[in-house]
């Protein structure tokens, strides 16, 4: 009975241990693995944000160039066109990207494509695509996508790039009005569009077809 008793005491540390070390693995395995998986994440969203902002940036360049009536008229048109596309590029993508496909054509989709059409995104990639498929070259096109382009870029040099001395030196200033005028901002836009509206409608009723409007505008 002796030897018994005494067996028994060493052999219940080693039963417990054993299973102490096993259940102690899987939550260090499975915390790490959470998060390494939430960093990924996060620096996915981030190159997602950073990629969205340098087309972005790149949209309200190009626009600027195409807009301005210093530059030579062949860049003008180049910078008119390729601004539309990048903006039809770019909010297609963030469409695409945060809605996604539906699956089959239910209330599921009509369900998204409320929402898709209800968003943000949707009204700048029609406005877009719009011009990008018309032979029209009307520099007032492009005064929603530099409103637009200009909210973005400055919300975005606002949330990032607050500790870099070359936007406090040169590019705070500009992106605290823009921000704080965001309701002018978009008074602007919708002036626009209302405008170009007028104009289009104008349009339908003119002799000249909208093909040999550029060529016109051209030739001046």
């Amino acid at each position: 009975m002796s030897s018994t008793s005494s067996s028994q005491p060493s052999a219940s540390p080693g039963r417990e241990s054993t299973p102490a070390s096993d259940n102690a693995r899987p939550p260090d395995s499975g915390g790490t693995n959470s998060t390494g998986q939430a960093r990924s994440r996060i620096a996915l969203q981030l190159d997602q944000r950073s990629l969205h902002f340098s087309v972005t940036a790149w949209v309200l360049i190009v626009a600027l160039i195409g807009i301005l009536p210093l530059t030579p008229r062949q860049l003008q048109y180049k910078g008119y066109r390729l601004s539309l596309l990048g903006t039809t590029c770019t909010t297609g993508y963030a469409l695409f990207a945060f809605y996604q496909q539906p699956r089959a054509g239910n209330m599921h989709a009509a369900q998204i494509f409320h929402h898709v059409a209800s968003s943000k995104d949707f009204i700048p990639f029609m406005y877009c695509l719009m011009f990008v498929m018309s032979k029209l070259h009307l520099k007032l096109v492009l005064v929603p996508v530099i409103c637009w382009a200009l909210e973005h870029v400055a919300r975005f040099l606002r949330r990032h790039f607050t500790n870099s001395s070359l936007y406090r030196t040169y590019l705070e200033k500009p992106c605290t009005w823009v921000e704080t005028n965001t309701t002018a901002v978009n008074f602007l836009s919708s002036n626009a569009e209302i405008l170009l509206g007028f104009l289009l409608i104008l349009s339908l009723f003119s002799s000249v077809d909208p093909s040999l409007q550029f060529s016109l505008y051209h030739s001046h």
